[in-house]
């Protein structure tokens, strides 16, 4: 009921124009910016069509500005996804606007089959505008818009009159198809009194990506159960959130993630997130002056997150917590306690000692030691130094994650280090970590910089370019701090009071992907299949390897820190995969 009437509150307070008569399968908020009917008075009768670049965002309330376009062509390796768009619109209302794909085949007769293919509706969210970045702002003053983002997997819709709607198109190639051309078709019918024709190809290299979970790039997302529960209104831990949260976790590791996020003390980043992070682990002050502590939520976590794919590295939160607070339960008391202790003082090695004696001796025995770190966010070296030599005198076999500044003084005492983009690391830095195994990665956030960045009214292009930008730059992959970390009610209003819109998530609860989330992991493919040619040149070194190597080198060597400036993220990224299919077999 609560959803309802914020649902019902957010369409009064923002609509400036009449709501359309038809739904169309799932409710959006109305559009805060004024829409009239004279915009509609060109375009004939009828459902209109076209392709469009995945790169740009239009309007939901008004016609594109576009040349129809019916065929498209696309190219990518086997096991490659790929992405397009088609745009329907129409002045009249369209009922149950449906879809259906013809058989795709090359020249041999294979076929691609129909499981290949899917097409999600784009759902319009409220977003807001970069302003300073970080910082508290008012909802009421700052001017919002929609935003078509979150992708709505549907069968069919209405569309309202003078209204616009993306679909898109993801193509999954299997990895055991035959290379060629292949060529089918797209019909898009309305039952009200048109339908829509279009023409695909695909062209399949004879080159293969692994699956996800064999990828390299070193993906760290931030998980966040409690927003999962809270939005669900379901018990947390309870079989009804286990369920919620597979598909949710699966779809990240569909990404290639590596890292699971685990909270050992309540509000390791002093409660920032719409729903704060409380501790995975339970700890307890005996009545006999000694230290129990309860693991069974954090296994559970651990383990589903391993089952769902997640396997590589668990990242545990936090030994320097921002606040420095840690909180606990007093049996003498029978109540709980929250103490602030400061990394080097006999009071933090008191309270952290016997936690990390323990820690061990249970990571050990769930066989979970050697791919566990303590991990940090965005804590000074002072605090880092002494943190590292509790924990290397004390239990030296667990590993450190930081993000955060770099600092040279610590370079190799932390395993997995990621460093802000601005400014950016040099190069033997991460060259010389990477040669040793370290992780090192780079993140974004709402401070800076807002280009390239992933909130919801980023140009889509940049969560892509992420993926060229650490090939280019050597880093094994890169960090978010939220992959869910939900506002109040993320379908309707990506906005919240304290960071550019989607700042706080890449994906909606449903589990729903996005634009940001599809494009972000489309990058990922991309410095995938560098590595993978680098490999392939390097190992058949004739002069026509040699030729493509070099090419594929020199591309990478114009993306640095300040070739945006040049150009936009969608210019550098299909220049590079333009490069990419030539290069490749």
């Amino acid at each position: 009921m609560k959803n309802l009437f914020t649902i019902l509150a957010l369409i009064f307070l923002t609509t400036c124009h009449e709501q359309p008569k038809l739904t169309i399968g799932f409710p959006e908020p109305g559009n805060p910016e004024p829409v009239t009917e004279e915009n509609w008075l060109s375009v004939s009768p009828g459902l209109h069509g076209s392709f469009a670049s995945v790169d740009e965002r239009h309007q939901r309330d008004l016609p594109p500005e576009i040349k129809p376009v019916n065929i498209w062509n696309g190219t990518g390796w086997k096991g490659e996804r790929i992405h397009t768009q088609v745009l329907i619109w129409s002045p009249s209302d369209q009922s149950a606007v449906h879809w259906d794909f013809s058989e795709f085949q090359n020249q041999s007769g294979n076929i691609m089959p129909s499981s290949a293919f899917q097409i999600r509706a784009v759902r319009y969210v409220l977003t807001d505008e970069f302003l300073t970045g970080c910082g508290y702002r008012d909802a009421d003053t700052i001017q919002a818009h929609l935003v078509g983002d979150a992708l709505e997997p549907v069968s069919n819709l209405d569309l309202p009159e003078r209204s616009t709607r993306p679909l898109w198109i993801t193509i999954d190639i299997p990895n055991d198809i035959e290379a060629g051309m292949y060529k089918g078709n797209l019909n898009i019918i309305s039952e009200t009194d048109s339908s829509l024709a279009f023409e695909m190809g695909i062209k399949v290299q004879d080159m293969t990506l692994p699956d996800p979970s064999g990828w390299s790039f070193h993906l760290d997302l931030w998980q966040n159960p409690f927003a999962v529960a809270r939005y669900h209104d379901v018990p947390l831990w309870s079989q009804e959130h286990w369920e919620l949260l597979r598909p949710l976790l699966t779809l990240l590791a569909n990404a290639g993630q590596k890292c699971i996020t685990t909270s050992i003390i309540n509000k390791p980043w002093g409660g920032q997130t719409y729903d704060p992070f409380n501790s995975m682990i339970g700890w307890i002050h005996n009545s006999s002056g000694k230290w129990d502590f309860d693991y069974s939520v954090f296994d559970q976590y651990v383990q589903f997150a391993i089952n769902c794919g997640i396997t590589e590295q668990i990242n545990c939160y936090s030994m320097v917590p921002w606040g420095n607070q840690v909180n606990y339960f007093d049996e003498d008391s029978s109540g709980y306690i929250t103490v602030k202790v400061i990394p080097g003082t006999e009071e933090y090695e008191n309270l952290w000692r016997p936690f990390l004696y323990d820690f061990r001796a249970h990571l050990a025995e769930m066989g979970w030691l050697n791919k566990t770190t303590i991990a940090m966010d965005e804590r000074g070296l002072e605090d880092m130094k002494k943190m590292i030599s509790l924990l290397k005198e004390a239990t030296p076999e667990i590993k450190i994650t930081l993000a955060g500044e770099y600092h040279p003084e610590i370079k190799f005492d932390v395993y997995d280090l990621c460093v802000f983009i601005r400014p950016p690391l040099e190069t033997n830095p991460i060259r010389e970590r990477v040669e040793k195994g370290f992780p090192t990665t780079f993140y974004t956030c709402c401070a800076r910089p807002e280009h390239p960045n992933s909130f919801t009214f980023s140009p889509p292009a940049e969560s892509a370019w992420i993926g060229w930008y650490a090939a280019a730059q050597g880093y094994s992959g890169f960090l978010r701090w939220a992959y869910n970390s939900w506002v109040e009610d993320p379908l309707m209003d990506t906005r919240f009071i304290k960071w550019p819109a989607g700042d706080t998530y890449f994906v909606y609860p449903g589990p729903r992907s996005s634009i940001r989330f599809e494009r972000l992991r489309e990058g990922i493919q991309d410095f995938e299949k560098i590595q993978i040619l680098k490999k392939v040149f390097n190992k058949f070194t004739t002069p026509e390897d040699l030729e493509k190597l070099q090419e594929l080198q020199n591309f990478l060597e114009q993306i640095n820190p300040e070739s945006l400036n040049k150009k936009p993220a969608k210019d550098w990224v299909n220049e590079g995969k333009k490069m990419l299919n030539k290069i490749s077999r």
